[in-house]
């Protein structure tokens, strides 16, 4: 275990983290949601051992991080692995609290929101759903969580996970009208709160030259669409993603920002911490080590890099 007390804290600016920790499920069936392989009688034999080994490295890492003062997860299935992870883990000790919200999705995933409760005080908190009853279509909401920092700053944090590619067209359709319904969130609720930093995170199955960007979002060559919303992944180095698909790293994890002047980008990084890779079986170079490629259970937390924000506000 890191030592919690090793980990220095910038209190001057706000850190925000995001990642994609794949498929954190309990071990229980839920018969409303399509679970059952995450059981222990399941394809995947998914045992309290797998489980507590996935969430104490997901604890090691966040340690790695600095204990950021918020943190977006995806593929999360419910209040109980948050628990376990916020309470069940060194990291009560910090404290990190949570919001979430069960989502219509088919598997049961959802986004949600740890955050140090000594450094972010959430004052609001809302799901957006992006599903369609009436044509048979469900997928996880967006996550609106308001707070305010230890120094007193308003932030607006919108969490995401878009419909997959699966489906072609009529599934791009879908993240297309995700990216529209976060475009249109993110200009209403900075008209609300003008002094604060909206900030969007998520795994929106999207990279930056695709229709949900270009098309949804507005983002053409520039980082920055007419409504003043920053593409802050446009940073990042290209050599490297968020995600890798058939040897080709990509972004498909992305970071949106909207605020005044007084918000400073200070840094955003790709974590590429060692126990986070494993080497490519059938070509050179590096991929996410995942905990399970299959059938086969490999040990690792995700098959996406978490993404860490470190923002200013000189007021």
């Amino acid at each position: 275990m890191i030592p919690l007390s090793s980990q220095a804290q910038e209190f001057s600016t706000f850190t925000a983290a995001w990642w994609n920790v794949e498929n954190l499920f309990d071990l229980r069936d839920d018969p409303k949601t399509n679970d059952d392989e995450f059981t222990p009688q399941g394809d995947l034999h998914w045992t309290r051992r797998k489980l507590n080994d996935k969430i104490q490295g997901i604890y090691k890492t966040l340690t790695m991080m600095d204990l950021p003062d918020v943190v977006g997860l995806a593929e999360v299935e419910n209040n109980y692995v948050l628990r376990e992870l916020c309470q069940g883990t060194p990291l009560a000790q910090v404290p990190y609290r949570y919001v979430h919200y069960d989502s219509p999705d088919r598997r049961g995933i959802d986004v949600a929101l740890i955050y140090r409760s000594d450094r972010f005080r959430v004052t609001a908190s809302r799901p957006v759903s992006l599903s369609d009853s009436a044509a048979g279509f469900f997928t996880r909401d967006i996550l609106v969580v308001e707070g305010v920092t230890a120094e007193g700053d308003s932030v607006v944090l919108l969490l995401n996970h878009w419909p997959s590619k699966r489906g072609g067209d009529e599934a791009e359709v879908h993240r297309i009208e995700a990216a529209r319904t976060l475009r249109t969130l993110m200009n209403d609720l900075h008209a609300a709160h003008p002094q604060a930093a909206v900030i969007a995170m998520g795994d929106m199955n999207s990279t930056v030259e695709e229709a949900p960007l270009v098309d949804g979002m507005g983002f053409g060559t520039d980082s920055i669409n007419p409504e003043g919303i920053r593409l802050l992944t446009q940073r990042l180095p290209r050599d490297w993603g968020s995600h890798k698909f058939q040897g080709q790293w990509d972004y498909i994890d992305q970071v949106f920002l909207l605020a005044g002047d007084s918000w400073e980008v200070k840094k955003l990084k790709l974590l590429k911490f060692d126990h986070l890779l494993t080497e490519e079986s059938s070509r050179p170079g590096m991929r996410p080590k995942r905990t399970n490629v299959g059938p086969r259970y490999e040990g690792g937390l995700s098959d996406h890099l978490p993404m860490l924000l470190r923002l200013k506000h000189n007021p």
